[in-house]
């Protein structure tokens, strides 16, 4: 009922996203209706020049008053729709605009798996391509269409009021062009969702293979891939041809039998012209009447491919728009501390009790201190720390911070509140200088500068030719992993936020500057709730608390000499690290760890 529903309201949907621009669409379908309507009068001016050459009345003052009268039609024509153009473009404009800020904008507060379970691909299509694709319907269809509606009308009245069988005889093909016409919707309708569906699969086959080139040279899987990219353009080619190809006969056929202006109007024209029924001019008049009518059916049946295309990518934006959205209060709640509580927290990623990862956690993070979370892969330590942070809501129970459920919480003093560093590293299109400020806009350079310092960024970004001005992307090419990872923790240093969520933050780190990423850790979690999560023991063997986690559940936890006894698995952990990083080989001469 509800994907019905959509489906009829799609145009009204598109409409509610012209905030501010309704006017201007309106003033554009009246400018284009003039300018149509203008468009007609150069044929009376024609047919009134007509009637006094038969009438041998012509003479060169009157012929050139009508002739300037056609000529002040066709020139209120162009600037009226030209007026109307400039007027709805600027419209379409402002409604792609605010399609694309609603989509993002639902980004930002739906949940994050909502998000993800959508390929880059898939969002880039819609969001860059699907929506840029409706500015030209738009921009045109709904003032021209108005006006190429308007204009058949006007042209049937004049007909009718000079004979109406000659109006008659100006509509005969279009029962057999319509038929035509409802038949090549119905073939191209049943497959332009694969079309749809097809030009994304494309989408999703070029960026995966862009953004996956590194790996795909350093397996030497160029053959592979390339064919599987390769294929995804070739699949989509093929299935063009065959959609176009089958509907080709009866879209032509559409096109050849809208005219009926030779095979109607001509022939009972001159029938009625030759019984007296009505004048040469009055005949001429006629065919010109009847050959205007056959452009703005051909714009119609144009406008009806846009008008599919816009409402199929209304409809999927919607399953966008219509995301759900983490709720939350409309004012800011007043936090006692900043100390978290876990309290029976369930989680599953699709809703289903049969897929939960989490199974009652309970857990309590004491203001100030430093807690780790280790484990098998799999065991849900990113999924505890991702739900503090409210990437998503737990499916039971609840997380507090300062004894308010975070769901509780607005999104911006959550945010405000927690510092979350992931393990993938993202730096924006801008100077390494504004990647850190990232973390707080008011900040001044200097302080910039400080917590860079204290990131231990410093060094390797006075090595670059332009410093801190460097731009990230040419910086990314010659910045390792670590040095990546520290600009994020800088950044939230800059950000001072009262909890701090590391997410494998050492992961890059290799041993001669393990002892740089720790001092840069200690520096963000100053005073902070720090919760680490990490496969590399040494660097939270002296928190306050290590919560061992093995299939969605806690197994112990502790201080790390308590582990040691207690937790077998711990123990065994603790020795493969221990064992893997003391492992070293020599090549030529260099000692070169396996950490590394």
């Amino acid at each position: 009922m509800e994907d019905k529903k959509l489906k009829s309201n799609w145009f009204s949907c598109l409409m509610g996203y012209a905030e501010g621009s309704k006017g201007k669409l309106w003033a554009s379908v009246v400018l284009s209706v003039v300018s149509i309507v203008s468009g007609i009068v150069p044929y009376y001016c024609v047919y009134k020049m007509i009637e006094e050459f038969i009438a041998g009345t012509a003479g060169m003052k009157l012929l050139f008053v009508w002739s300037l009268a056609a000529l002040a039609a066709y020139a209120v024509k162009v600037l009226f729709f030209g007026l109307s153009t400039a007027f709805s473009h600027n419209a379409a404009y402002n409604i792609l605009e605010q399609l694309r800020l609603r989509v993002t904008d639902r980004f930002m507060h739906a949940p994050l798996g909502d998000v993800t379970q959508h390929s880059i691909g898939e969002i880039k299509n819609v969001i860059v391509d699907k929506i840029e694709n409706i500015e030209p319907p738009l921009a045109h269809m709904v003032p021209e269409g108005a006006g190429h509606v308007v204009l058949p009308v006007v042209s049937l009245i004049v007909l009718a009021v000079i004979d109406w069988r000659v109006a008659l005889a100006s509509l005969i093909t279009l029962p057999l062009s319509f038929i035509c016409m409802a038949l090549t919707f119905k073939i191209s309708g049943k497959n332009f969702v694969k079309y749809n569906e097809s030009n994304a699969a494309m989408s999703s086959a070029i960026v995966e293979y862009i953004e996956g080139i590194e790996v795909i040279k350093a397996f030497g899987r160029e053959g592979t891939s390339y064919e599987k990219f390769s294929k995804a353009i070739t699949d989509y080619r093929q299935f063009v041809i065959r959609w176009l190809s089958s509907t080709w006969v009866t879209m032509k056929l559409a096109f050849a039998l809208f005219p009926s202006t030779l095979l109607g109007t001509l022939p009972v024209g001159l029938l009625l012209c030759y019984s007296g029924a009505i004048t040469p001019a009055e005949t001429a008049l006629c065919v010109m009447m009847s050959m205007s009518m056959v452009g703005s059916l051909a714009k119609l049946e144009v406008f009806s491919e846009g008008i599919r295309e816009m409402q199929y990518t209304v409809e999927n934006l919607q399953q966008f728009l219509t995301m759900p959205e983490l709720t939350e209060p409309v004012q800011a709640a007043q936090l006692n501390g900043h100390d978290i509580q876990l309290t029976s927290v369930h989680f599953s990623y699709t809703g289903e009790q049969k897929d939960e990862v989490l199974h009652g956690i309970d857990l309590i993070l004491p203001q100030g201190s430093f807690t780790a979370l280790v484990g098998p892969s799999g065991g849900g330590k990113s999924t505890v720390a991702k739900l503090i942070a409210r990437f998503w809501d737990v499916t039971g129970g609840k997380i507090e911070i300062g004894g308010v459920d975070v769901r509780s919480m607005t999104l911006k003093q959550l945010a405000d509140t927690v510092s979350f560093v992931a393990q993938d590293n993202f730096l924006f299109r801008c100077s390494l200088l504004e990647n850190i400020r990232l973390g707080n806009p008011e900040a001044s350079d200097k302080e910039v500068y400080a917590a860079a310092k204290a990131a231990q960024c410093d060094e390797f970004i006075s090595k670059l030719e332009n410093g801190y001005n460097t731009p990230a992307g040419e910086a990314g090419k010659r910045l390792s992993g670590g040095e990546k990872q520290r600009i994020t923790i800088a950044r939230m240093i800059l950000k001072n936020a009262p909890v701090v969520i590391l997410d494998e933050a050492t992961a890059f780190t290799d041993p001669e500057n393990e002892n740089k990423i720790q001092r840069s850790i200690a520096a963000l979690a100053k005073g902070k709730t720090l919760l680490v999560i990490a496969h590399r023991l040494s660097t939270i063997k002296n928190a306050d608390n290590i919560v061992l986690l093995k299939n969605g559940r806690i197994e112990a936890q502790g201080k790390q000499a308590e582990l040691l006894r207690s937790s077998a698995l711990y123990a065994d952990m603790w020795k493969a690290h221990i064992g893997a990083k003391a492992w070293a080989v020599s090549v030529s001469g260099k000692e070169v760890s396996a950490d590394v």
